[in-house]
């Protein structure tokens, strides 16, 4: 019989094949054992074993990142090998065959509640659908149990970028000068370039380049704790560097060679996000901004001084012109500029003086 009443009064489904007994699992009510029975026996009718599915998640990951490496680009692959990292414990520890949609979608919950942007749990999701997608082709379940997960709405709000005018750059610069100058030309260089801090920190000299015109060649990656790995986007880009900024460049290049890093402190240590806020008092001479603000700043002075968006774009390293035209919501488009000129012209009741086309307060 595969429906069994136990002493506790549960019910137990008991799966074989042959006479070899090979899964069982009880429940509250026959009914559920029954079916459990019934889509077990489906289960090894289509090639999955479900002793197969008794293999952790732990046990397995490994497998599946050794395919990977050999299948999909290097970018992929290490979105998929951080994203081993983030799986919780508690889900490493379960067999395959055991877990369903919810406990999935209960750690994506989590993930998302870890304060990780939307975008991320996206990329979280779809590496765990590519591990449980590669347990079903190896036969291990017979469906990937993420299929039907959604990725949570965002729980906090995001977080609106605050750009620094370029008065309020120098104001910034000039204020982090009276900490440490080195540090204080870093700053800059940032708000013009509109390098990522972790882009900062990978970028070496020979990647520094004047001839045909100055460049800083962005390659690489360097996040704090982790391994060095390719830019955000996977792609290289060339990023032009303003007069404003080339002599800075030109004297943190100064005495290197060409493998050195480029951006280091004034004692030659490659940068950290908590020792240059420690030097710099950035809490107040930041003016409030993060570090990433900087970035948001280059950008947001490009598209000020006439660069079209589409060549922002390339020198930001965005995958999508949407993402760029987020700047451009920022500062205004050019039907709100006309439409202000319009609205404090004379005639208007919000020029300059409050008047009236007849002259009324």
């Amino acid at each position: 019989m595969t429906v069994r009443k136990t002493p506790g009064g549960r019910w137990r489904g008991v799966l074989k094949v042959g006479r070899e007994q090979v899964a069982s699992k009880t429940f509250d009510t026959r009914a559920q054992a029954v079916a459990w029975v019934s889509r077990e026996r489906a289960a090894v009718a289509g090639g999955v074993d479900p002793r197969a599915g008794k293999a952790t998640v732990r046990a397995l990951l490994p497998q599946w990142l050794e395919t990977r490496e050999a299948s999909v680009a290097v970018t992929t692959y290490n979105t998929d090998r951080y994203m081993v990292d983030a799986v919780p414990a508690w889900l490493l520890a379960r067999s395959v065959g055991s877990l369903t949609d919810r406990e999935v979608q209960r750690s994506l919950v989590e993930y998302a509640r870890a304060g990780h942007a939307q975008s991320s749990v996206t990329r979280f999701r779809a590496s765990l659908s590519s591990f449980f997608g590669w347990c079903v082709r190896e036969r291990l379940i017979a469906s990937n149990p993420v299929a039907s997960t959604r990725v949570p709405r965002q729980a906090t709000p995001r977080v609106e970028m605050r750009p620094l005018a370029e008065a309020e750059l120098e104001s910034v610069a000039a204020a982090v000068e009276q900490y440490d100058e080195t540090l204080s030309r870093l700053v800059l260089v940032a708000g013009w370039t509109g390098l990522r801090w972790s882009e900062l920190r990978a970028i070496r000299v020979r990647s520094f380049v004047e001839v045909p015109l100055p460049l800083l060649i962005v390659e690489r990656a360097a996040p704090e704790g982790v391994e060095v790995k390719t830019t955000k986007s996977g792609r290289s880009r060339r990023v032009p560097i303003a007069d404003r900024v080339l002599p800075l460049v030109r004297g943190f290049a100064a005495g290197k060679s060409a493998d050195d890093l480029l951006f280091t402190t004034a004692r030659g240590y490659q940068l950290h996000a908590g020792a240059f806020m420690r030097a710099t008092s950035w809490k107040s001479t930041g003016k409030g901004r993060r570090i990433h603000d900087l970035r948001h700043t280059a950008a947001c002075l490009w598209l000020a001084r006439g660069v079209d968006p589409g060549t922002a774009k390339a020198w930001m390293g965005h995958s999508s012109i949407a993402t760029t035209n987020l700047y451009l919501h920022h500062l205004g488009t050019a039907a709100d500029r006309a439409a202000l000129d319009r609205l404090n012209g004379p005639g208007c009741a919000g020029g300059a003086h409050g008047e009236l086309e007849d002259g009324s307060q």
